[in-house]
């Protein structure tokens, strides 16, 4: 009874629809978001339908006789209501994989969502990726928070937030993202020889597409900003996207500051605080010192995971 279609744009509001139903689907899904980069990844998504209803997409494009899924999205892997069993899982990779190989794909590159993001449980692809042999080739790490049993703050960092108060730093929600991208990009330049994913036009973009989303912090000291975070607020998660400070903001503690704000009272009601990854290469390489601050604050090791498996 299951079966699967190639996405076209005819499908964007059953698309978002299905998205805001789902048991694991986040904003980053919507095609609004999705197709802000579509110049850059030519895409091959998937439409899963069961008993002629639709009850799951699948986000992905087509590289080099590879499929993924998908290269534009930290993480992505099936997005399904809680109408879909197991067993429609195992058939719906055979239908893909049918699909794929007609298309010339010979490999899948696969990143299912983290269980944090989840409304229901939802790791049925896991299993189907086990039955096919599928092999782990990443595994990065995250830090989150659990705000309803977390951990309290180092002393380093409860230092900084006291430091930063006696220096009264003051922290502001903004639309102004031209005030805090050249401190980020100055931040990533100099330390890891690397630029924002989005660029101020894209953020900019997608802060009109998903305003209730997509929200700035930055801190000032006498008028300047010497800090600043980007987060991504979901139904039951807050991600921290970029993260950034001055010298001098690190000097005052402004960071401590802002994540204090922001994980003991603006989101103290959101289930799950998400700082972000702290490894590069697949995971092969951690940074000791972005992990270190993290835990500074509480959080606690969440995986994002990356599998592949041939289709013979």
């Amino acid at each position: 009874m299951i079966e699967i279609k190639k996405y076209s744009p005819d499908f964007k509001i059953q698309w978002d629809e299905l998205v805001s139903k789902s048991k694991n689907g986040t904003f980053l899904f919507f095609r609004d978001y999705m197709d802000y980069h579509a110049d850059k990844f030519r895409d091959h998504s998937f439409l899963i339908f069961s008993k002629n209803k639709l009850e799951g997409i699948l986000p992905g494009n087509i590289s080099d006789s590879v499929f993924y899924s998908h290269q534009g999205l930290t993480y992505g892997g099936l997005i399904l209501t809680n109408k879909i069993h197991t067993d429609d899982v195992l058939q719906i990779f055979q239908l893909l994989n049918k699909e794929l190989r007609d298309a010339g794909v010979n490999e899948v590159i696969y990143k299912p969502i983290p269980y944090i993001y989840f409304n229901y449980p939802s790791q049925e692809d896991l299993y189907a990726l086990f039955v096919m042999n599928a092999t782990k080739i990443g595994c990065n790490i995250s830090s989150a928070i659990f705000q309803s049993n977390k951990i309290n703050f180092s002393e380093l960092r409860m230092r900084g937030v006291k430091r930063s108060l006696r220096e009264r730093i003051e922290i502001e929600e903004t639309n102004r993202f031209e005030l805090f991208w050249p401190l980020l990009i100055d931040n990533l330049s100099n330390k890891y020889s690397k630029s924002p994913v989005h660029s101020l036009e894209e953020i900019k973009y997608l802060k009109s597409r998903f305003p209730n989303n997509i929200k700035l912090f930055i801190a000032h000291h006498l008028e300047e900003v010497i800090a600043g975070c980007v987060v991504f607020e979901m139904k039951h998660v807050i991600h921290s996207q970029y993260v950034a400070t001055s010298e001098k903001g690190k000097e005052l503690g402004a960071l401590d500051l802002i994540f204090n704000e922001l994980i003991n009272s603006k989101y103290v009601n959101i289930p799950v605080f998400d700082f972000g990854h702290s490894t590069e290469n697949m995971g092969n390489f951690l940074n000791v010192n972005l992990i270190f601050q993290k835990e500074g604050f509480g959080g606690r090791g969440v995986v994002y995971e990356t599998y592949k498996y041939l289709i013979s």
